[in-house]
C-alpha cells in the first residue's frame, strides 16, 4: 500500500497545490483522536472535507507530558503505541493513507519516523513520500516582515525546553519552537518575535524586547488557548549586539 505524508500548513488556505493533488488520488487520512475538544483534529477534519477525503481516526495512546527524567525513552515508547495503532489501520483499509501534518514534516513532527518504523517492521507492506508544507518559522518571518538570519549568518532551531542550552553555547540568533510553558525569563534585553496559532483564527502576535513584552506574551498565550482550545507558539530570539 502507499503513504503519503502531506504538509498542510494550519488548515485548508495553507494546502499548496502539490498537496491538494495528492491529497485529491488518496482513498482516506488517518489521525489521531485526542479527545472531544481536539481543536487540531477538527482543522484535520476541515482539510479532509475541502478535498472529499474520509478520516480515520484512532485513540491517541497515552504520553508522559510532565517533563520525564528520561524524555527521549518516553517519547519513544509513545511512539512504539502510535506505530502499533495506526499499523491496525493501514492493515484493515489498504489503498492509498494520507497522513496530514502540521507545518511541514520536518520540523518537530514524528509523524515521517513512525511511518518509518511501520514499514521497517514490515507487518504491512508500505511505500511512503512525503509533501512539504508552510511551516511555523515561515508564518512567523512573513507577519513580522522579518528574514530569520543576519546576512550570511546562522539561525539556531530549538524546542524551547533546550533553550538556555543554546543560550549558554553562544548562539545569539534563535528560533524557538514548542513554548508551551516554557519562558524567556533571563533575556530581558534580547529582541523577539513571537507568534502562537500562526495561520489559524486564534494567532496571537508580539514583537519587541524581551523584558518589555512578557506579560503581553502571558497574556497571548491564554488569549489563544481560551479561544481554540490549544496552543503552540514559536519565537526569533536576537541577542543585543
Amino acid at each position: 500500500m502507499r503513504v503519503r505524508i502531506l504538509g498542510i500548513g494550519m488548515g485548508p488556505h495553507h494546502v499548496t497545490g502539490e498537496v491538494a493533488e495528492a491529497l485529491r488520488d488518496c482513498d482516506y487520512a488517518v489521525a489521531v483522536d485526542k479527545g472531544a475538544d481536539d481543536g487540531l483534529l477538527a482543522l484535520r477534519r476541515a482539510v479532509c472535507d475541502a478535498f472529499g477525503v474520509p478520516l480515520a481516526t484512532v485513540a491517541d495512546p497515552e504520553r508522559d507530558r510532565d517533563d520525564p527524567a528520561d524524555y527521549p525513552a518516553a517519547v519513544a515508547d509513545w511512539h512504539e503505541a502510535r506505530v502499533a495503532a495506526f499499523e491496525r489501520v493501514l492493515g484493515e483499509r489498504g489503498g492509498t493513507a494520507a497522513f496530514l501534518v502540521w507545518g511541514d514534516p520536518s520540523l518537530y513532527d514524528s509523524t515521517l519516523r513512525i511511518v518509518a518504523r511501520i514499514a521497517e517492521r514490515g507487518n504491512v507492506g508500505v511505500d511512503y513520500d512525503v509533501l512539504p508544507g508552510i511551516s511555523a518559522p515561515q508564518v512567523l518571518a512573513a507577519r513580522h516582515r522579518i528574514v530569520l538570519h543576519e546576512v550570511g549568518r546562522p539561525v539556531h532551531v530549538t524546542p524551547a525546553r533546550r533553550l538556555g542550552e543554546a543560550v549558554e553555547a553562544g548562539q545569539d540568533n534563535i528560533l524557538v519552537m514548542l513554548g508551551g510553558r516554557h519562558g524567556f525569563e533571563g533575556l530581558e534585553d534580547w529582541s523577539l518575535w513571537w507568534g502562537a496559532n500562526l495561520g489559524a483564527d486564534s494567532e496571537e502576535l508580539v514583537a519587541g524586547r524581551v523584558g518589555e513584552v512578557l506579560p503581553e506574551i502571558a497574556a497571548a498565550r491564554r488569549r489563544a488557548r481560551e479561544r481554540a482550545g490549544w496552543m503552540m507558539d514559536t519565537a526569533l530570539l536576537r541577542r543585543p549586539e
